[in-house]
């Protein structure tokens, strides 16, 4: 089957790059990334070893979340001017926990061609290897660092029926497993991937537990991504809507505001806090 030639002028490319093996750069990528005009990178000096080795005279820029703003502008212009642009992260697929989300949605809005070329991808190839299910899951990448938010979070994930995949760094893991032992119990599946693809690459599970004690005696070192069991149904007894409501309404009686009376419900309930916020904001609407 003969296929389009590639770049085209004035469209946009997002490159999926090796999460860590070299060898999983596909043909196409390799090809797109000598033959493009220009290349945004995540990290012009971490992707400069690939693009060297790879033989590109394409022009390099930087591309990372501190110059979104200025960059983007620039690279739209690179696009109506007819040049090809291709963006890349330091590994696996831009956008996913990685920059590239906002340059695509304006290259989109401006109307300018938006080409995925496949690649490496650490949450899924970690959640294909956990034996963890996959019909139905969901991604929450990096949880936020501390706080509410990150409470909320993890209040979420007691109660999140789906296989959820999560990333985080060395220095934050025993943390992360803690919480999770804490809000999701130690016996919840879980399955700890270290320097996936890499020589190093390692699986660790089948539990929160189990993880938690192994990295407690191995300092964690490398990048991580963890593939979190969703809760089960026992695990979960789910309150009717009416309960919900009539639980929210005493909650918010008492002085609690909407949000911390779906945050307080939410363990018992069986639902997630965005669920009951969500559920009281659509009665109170229906009653005006």
């Amino acid at each position: 089957m003969k296929q389009r030639a590639e770049p085209d002028a004035g469209v946009l490319y997002v490159v999926g790059t090796p999460i860590g093996h070299l060898g999983d750069l596909s043909p196409r990528a390799r090809a797109l990334l000598i033959a493009v005009d220009t290349i945004a990178c995540e990290d012009t000096r971490h992707s400069g070893q690939l693009l060297s080795a790879l033989g590109s005279k394409a022009r390099r820029c930087s591309f990372h979340q501190h110059n979104t703003h200025t960059r983007i502008p620039q690279l739209l212009e690179e696009l109506r001017d007819g040049r090809s642009v291709a963006v890349i992260s330091d590994a696996g697929l831009p956008g996913i926990s990685d920059p590239g989300e906002e340059l695509v949605r304006a290259a989109r809005e401006a109307n300018h061609g938006v080409i995925c070329i496949p690649g490496p991808c650490a949450a899924t190839t970690a959640l294909v290897s956990s034996g963890l299910p996959s019909g139905r899951f969901c991604f929450e990448g990096f949880l936020p660092t501390k706080g509410r938010e990150r409470k909320e979070r993890l209040e979420d994930l007691a109660v999140e029926q789906r296989t959820t995949v999560l990333y985080e760094a060395p220095h934050r893991l025993l943390k992360l497993l803690e919480e999770l032992a804490e809000h999701c119990g130690g016996e919840r599946p879980l399955q700890v991937g270290r320097e996936l693809t890499k020589r190093h690459e390692e699986q660790v599970g089948p539990s929160v537990k189990a993880a938690l004690e192994h990295f407690a005696q191995h300092a964690p070192q490398g990048e991580f991504t963890l593939v979190l069991g969703g809760a089960t149904a026992r695990e979960v007894p789910q309150y009717s809507d009416e309960r919900c409501l009539e639980e929210l309404r005493e909650l918010i009686k008492r002085g609690l505001k909407a949000s911390e009376a779906a945050r307080e419900l939410a363990p018992a309930s069986g639902r997630s806090r965005r669920e009951l916020y969500a559920l009281l904001h659509e009665a109170e609407k229906q009653a005006d």
